[in-house]
């Protein structure tokens, strides 16, 4: 026997399982594909007619200072208990319940004179509270005057 007179064959590469594999994935993406103008929902939005706008309730602001002393309405609350607050908010409310109550805290003020706020105005029966802030100034953020 003799094999050294045999030719060597080149291997090649099989290209129809790849294009098979290419045609399934071709129609894949064919059938997953969305297009743009089946995606557009044209709709009338509706429109509000504008009313008077109702009265809004009355608004007791709550200042805060950093040392813990605490401002109602523009007057000084003589101690720092919530007991004195309560009352000088009930008192403030006048027995609505509908008032809002406004803390307006300073930013180094501790959370503990903030979170007396909060309970001195659900014991005086005052529910709804919010915060007031301040937005940043431009110029301090970016520099310029």
């Amino acid at each position: 026997m003799n094999f050294r007179d045999r030719q060597r064959e080149e291997p090649e590469i099989n290209l129809i399982p790849f294009i098979d594999v290419l045609l399934v994935v071709l129609i894949f993406v064919m059938l997953t594909t969305t297009y743009a103008k089946f995606t557009e929902i044209k709709i009338n939005l509706p429109v509000a007619n504008a009313q008077i706008p109702q009265a809004r309730p009355k608004e007791m602001v709550v200042i805060v200072s950093a040392d813990g002393r605490y401002l109602v309405d523009g007057q000084a609350i003589e101690g720092r208990s919530v007991e004195l607050l309560a009352a000088a908010l009930q008192a403030g409310a006048q027995g609505k319940s509908d008032v809002v109550v406004v803390v307006s805290a300073d930013a180094s003020a501790t959370h503990q004179s903030v979170i007396n706020v909060m309970d001195a105005s659900r014991r005086a029966g005052l529910t709804q509270l919010t915060f007031a802030t301040q937005a940043h100034d431009r110029a301090s953020v970016t520099g310029q005057p």
